[in-house]
């Protein structure tokens, strides 16, 4: 039902998660047996984590931060922050769609749900 209400621009429909890379692993390439898992031997050499957070709206746009470190409160409070001032400037109704990551589930983002349902933006979490 969002989807196609997205999908004749009744609703803004925005997808958001994050995800974190090791930017010190070298790339390579190998073959390995099916049923085999690869294995990567790590060095000593460490780098800080890059992380993503992004919100997307299929075939129209993709919002995106990025951290260094791990991703926390503040940092996605920010982004959700953007996100709903974006809504109240356009004046259309915006769906988040969030998964069940802890993060999601914090006082903090919990409040900032209830703040912004008077605006026009409506959050949801699948498990």
């Amino acid at each position: 039902m969002l989807e196609l209400s997205a999908a004749v621009g009744e609703i803004d429909l925005k997808y958001v998660d994050k995800s974190g890379f090791c930017a010190w692993s070298e790339p390579s390439y190998s073959y390995y047996f099916r049923g085999e898992q690869k294995r990567l031997e790590q060095s000593k050499r460490r780098g800080r984590r890059l992380s993503i957070i992004g919100f997307l709206q299929p075939l129209i746009s993709f919002v995106y931060g990025l951290v260094i470190g791990g991703v926390s409160r503040k940092s996605y409070i920010q982004m959700i922050e953007l996100e709903a001032a974006e809504t109240q400037r356009t004046g259309r109704i915006r769906v988040i769609v969030q998964d069940n990551g802890p993060i999601h589930w914090c006082k903090e983002v919990q409040q900032l749900w209830s703040k912004w349902e008077d605006h026009r933006v409506v959050y949801l979490l699948f498990t």
